[in-house]
């Protein structure tokens, strides 16, 4: 097999994965309604549908990347692949709650091994010249799986029944398993090092602290003590992985990893952004259907403005980044993010979809550019041998990102919308000022109905108001989020030097390299 050849087998077959990862992320919320009505499942188990696969994702990447990188990164690949197409059979095979969420746990273990080796084995298969194409299309067809999903899962679900959202990675799983194994090389750390089982755990444990606290926080008071124990719990457990490493002969994350300055603001970037586009899609969501009345198919449908470009300048962010250094690309691209997220936090429910889609027309194009960008400059100065370890922390900060963007970000929308509807509350009537106070969590979630029918049609207002009070913030700190990203960006990941890039990769594009072209 031509080397050209096997790296279009092995762009695919990781395309492929991913977009299944992330197309699992978002078909899943579209089905919970089906799902808790055919398992019976309370909204305190239901929200565990989606936190368990969150929390497995974030607590297992960085040992995925471990164990790539030790046993074969193509090897524990496949095993990634098939724990999560098998789990997703079970899933959709499921008759109890429980057990539903038991699978979820093994389907987030497939899907972080899975998602820690996607750009480690992109990394290893294409060399540093063609290497930010190759991402490009990579978070292209990983952004297309994600917005999608309540596209493709709007569809079964008018046909079928929930269990079909389940039912659709397995074909998926069957063709990555298949092209991995024909065109996929093996790779692997050429120096075999002992495996760092306390790393191991204080990492894993960690993240799972920090994770569970931040995904309590988006149904729990944030200064709860199931919020703050688990988080400063889980930062303590990582504050002490980073000493051992630093320590141990034998470390899971190499110390010159842990030293990169580039690396650790790439992942501080990665963090933000997640953290922004989480936050601000949540309440996006929340306006569309429970406030404006769209339905779940409409609203995915309306993603597409965001797709699209998102798409279309990932394709081209390999281009730009011969021509501007990667620096530039990721700021420009954060900056182009946070106008749009800025854009869509002055949406209203009265507000034309015109001005929400340029929102996402901003948001798409900005994220396309700067997330291949941003994994290019993750990887650059990885260590041979160590990307499997670093293409998970890359993950795994964006997975926390997430986590902590609707822990923190609904933390501040839900309160700020609260305490406006509780203004309201104090002039009602004292008849009824105990029925409004128990609407607050509702209409802080934009059910705006609930206020309507227990208080009548002169509550309705009020109640828009406050969600809207409450949205505007959540979705302005997004954009606040991207901004700090941005100057995160100016200040550390400028070089001297940086202006030479573009020069390299036009001069290998000039020299016929048609691995060039597809990159």
């Amino acid at each position: 097999m031509t080397t050209l050849r096997r790296r279009r087998l092995t762009l695919f077959a990781m395309c492929l994965s991913q977009g299944m990862i992330l197309l699992d992320i978002t078909i899943v919320n579209i089905a919970l309604p089906s799902i808790q009505h055919q398992l019976h499942m309370s909204p305190g188990l239901l929200e565990w549908v989606i936190s368990a696969y969150a929390l497995s994702l974030a607590t297992f990447i960085p040992l995925g990347g471990t164990l790539g990188d030790r046993y074969g990164r193509r090897h524990l690949f496949l095993i990634g692949l098939v724990v999560f197409t098998l789990a997703s059979a079970a899933c959709a095979l499921s008759t109890a709650a429980i057990v539903l969420i038991a699978f979820r746990i093994v389907q987030g273990m497939g899907g972080a091994v899975m998602s820690a080796l996607t750009l480690s084995i992109l990394s290893e298969t294409y060399p540093p010249e063609t290497r930010a194409g190759a991402i490009g299309i990579w978070s292209a067809i990983a952004g297309l799986g994600f917005g999608l999903g309540p596209v493709i899962g709007g569809l079964l679900l008018s046909v079928f029944s929930w269990s079909s959202i389940f039912w659709v990675n397995v074909p998926i799983g069957i063709v990555a398993f298949v092209v991995t194994v024909v065109g996929v090389a093996e790779s692997r750390d050429p120096v075999q090092r002992r495996l760092d089982v306390v790393g191991v755990v204080l990492s894993a444990l960690g993240l799972l602290g920090v994770t569970f606290g931040f995904v309590e926080a988006a149904s729990r008071p944030f200064t709860s003590a199931i919020v703050v124990g688990p988080v400063l719990a889980g930062f303590a457990l990582l504050s002490a992985f980073a000493l051992w490493e630093r320590h141990t002969p034998s470390p899971m994350a190499p110390p010159s990893l842990l030293s990169d300055r580039r690396f650790g603001i790439s992942c501080t970037v990665y963090f933000l952004a997640y953290l922004a586009l989480a936050g601000a899609m949540f309440f996006a969501t929340l306006l569309f259907q429970n406030v404006k009345g769209w339905s779940a198919l409409a609203t995915g449908l309306s993603w597409m403005a965001m797709n699209v470009p998102f798409i279309l300048m990932a394709q081209l962010s390999g281009r730009i980044q011969r021509r501007l250094s990667s620096a530039s690309v990721v700021i420009a691209g954060c900056l182009f993010g946070a106008a749009g997220i800025i854009v869509l936090s002055q949406v209203t429910d009265t507000t034309p979809f015109l001005l929400a889609g340029l929102g996402y027309v901003l948001l798409g194009a900005g994220y396309g550019t700067f997330v291949p960008a941003i994994a290019n400059v993750a990887m650059q100065n990885v260590a041979v041998g160590s990307s499997g370890i670093a293409s998970g922390m890359v993950n795994t900060s964006r997975q926390i990102g997430t986590s902590v963007g609707l822990g923190i970000v609904g933390f501040l929308g839900l309160s700020s919308a609260t305490r406006a509807w509780s203004s309201h509350v104090r002039v009602l009537a004292a008849t009824v000022q105990d029925t409004a106070r128990g609407l607050a969590q509702s209409i802080a979630g934009g059910n705006i109905e609930s206020a309507t029918r227990q208080l009548g049609s002169a509550a309705t207002a009020p109640a828009t108001s406050a969600f809207l009070h409450g949205y505007e913030i959540a979705v302005a700190v997004c954009g606040l989020a991207l901004l700090l990203a941005a100057a995160l960006g100016v200040a550390g990941l400028r070089r001297h030097g940086d202006a030479s890039e573009p020069l390299a990769g036009m001069a290998v594009r000039s020299s016929g390299d048609r691995g060039v072209e597809l990159a």
